[in-house]
Formats: structure tokens, C-alpha cells, sequence
């Protein structure tokens, strides 16, 4: 079995993650923290990913990341290379389709906190920032570890957003679910079963992490 695509899945799992944890978090602290009349809709558009078919999702991405989107055009402009179908094109979508994975257990872990800390760190004299970083993220260690489990796992089985952005480049971005799908067109069962095997533990693990830290957390409180 070729474990390059796993290879692949792993690092843009693992560089997804990193990203989203520290874009999500700031998202995540407005929606947990401020009131404002357009709250509904950007929480709305922030857990689109979850219900929209990952082709359509896919799609959009496509015409804005190809040489004639916006994006594309500006990241042509910037390096001189396309976009699409590149390593780094499947990470930008990767951190879209995944963002909902990272956004809503910090959300939830922040809005968990005990206020009090808050305004006691408020009186304090602590910034906004301050107290984000001195407070809210210290005592939200469990949810943030969940964010980054589902995170990586959601990522890990991408399918449909990767093949239409990155199509299936071996080496590049072919990652491990699109090499599934192909070794079972090619009627080669016994590599997608490995493959599948893999994907299927990491899914299991993951859930028992989080089932476990859901546990210490509910009797922590």
C-alpha cells in the first residue's frame, strides 16, 4: 500500500488545524461575547460548511481559487504560480470546509466560562486582549483540544472540497480518501481496505478523546 496519501492527509490535517485554532478563536470570542443585530447570520454563514454539500462548496471554491477568481488571480499576482490544484490551494479550502469543526467547541468552551473572571480581570485593569489571553484561553484548554481532534479528524477524511479544488496530483494532492475512492474504481480492494482500515481507527480514536475529555469536563463543572 502507497502510504504517501495517508502521508498527505496527516500534514493537511495537522497544518489546517494549527491555522483554524488561531483564526477560529477570535471568531469564536465575538459570537461567544458581543451582541450585535448580524450575529444570527454570521453564526448562520460560520456553520454553512456542515449543511452544504461539500461539491457545492467545492465548486464555489474552485471559480474563486482559479486563475480568473479574485483569489487566484491575486495569489498568480503574488508568486507567479496558480492556485488550484496545488498543496497550498487544498489547505485554503481545507480551512473553509473545516472552520465550523474549530468555531463551535470554542464558542462553547468560551461561553462556559464563569463571567465573574471576566469582570474580575475587567476591574483589574485587563484589556479585552489581556483578558483573552490571560483568562478566557487558560481556562478553556479542554475545548480547544476538542476543537483541534475534530478539527483534524474532519480534515483527515476530506473528499469532496480536495478533489475539486486539488483534484487527485500524487504526491501533492492526492490525500488518502481520494486514493480510496481510485484504488476501489480500479477494482484494487485490498489498498482501499488498508486504507480505509487506517482512516477508520484514526475516526475511532478520535471519538474516544472526545468522549473522554467531555466526560472530565462535565465532571470538572
Amino acid at each position: 500500500m502507497d502510504t504517501l496519501p495517508l502521508y498527505l492527509s496527516a500534514k493537511l490535517a495537522l497544518i489546517t488545524t494549527t491555522m483554524l485554532l488561531f483564526v477560529a478563536a477570535p471568531v469564536a470570542y465575538c459570537c461567544a461575547y458581543f451582541r450585535f443585530p448580524a450575529r444570527p447570520y454570521v453564526e448562520a454563514l460560520i456553520s454553512l460548511p456542515l449543511v452544504m454539500p461539500p461539491t457545492v462548496l467545492g465548486f464555489y471554491l474552485l471559480v474563486v481559487m482559479g486563475p480568473n477568481g479574485v483569489m487566484g488571480r491575486f495569489w498568480e499576482d503574488l508568486t507567479g504560480q496558480r492556485l488550484c490544484f496545488t498543496f497550498t490551494g487544498i489547505v485554503l479550502a481545507s480551512l473553509v470546509y473545516s472552520f465550523p469543526f474549530a468555531a463551535q467547541p470554542l464558542k462553547a468552551a468560551f461561553e462556559k466560562i464563569d463571567h465573574r473572571m471576566i469582570e474580575s480581570a475587567y476591574v483589574l485593569g485587563c484589556s479585552r486582549l489581556q483578558t483573552f489571553y490571560r483568562v478566557i484561553i487558560p481556562n478553556s484548554l479542554g475545548g480547544i483540544l476538542v476543537a483541534a481532534i475534530l478539527t483534524f479528524a474532519h480534515t483527515m477524511g476530506e473528499f469532496g472540497v480536495v478533489l475539486m479544488v486539488g483534484g487527485s496530483i500524487p504526491g501533492k494532492t492526492k490525500v488518502a480518501s481520494i486514493a480510496i475512492y481510485e484504488y476501489v474504481e480500479a477494482l484494487r480492494y485490498r489498498e482501499a481496505n488498508m486504507l480505509s482500515l487506517a482512516l477508520a481507527v484514526i475516526s475511532y480514536l478520535v471519538l474516544v478523546i472526545v468522549n473522554i475529555l467531555n466526560q472530565r469536563n462535565g465532571h470538572g463543572s
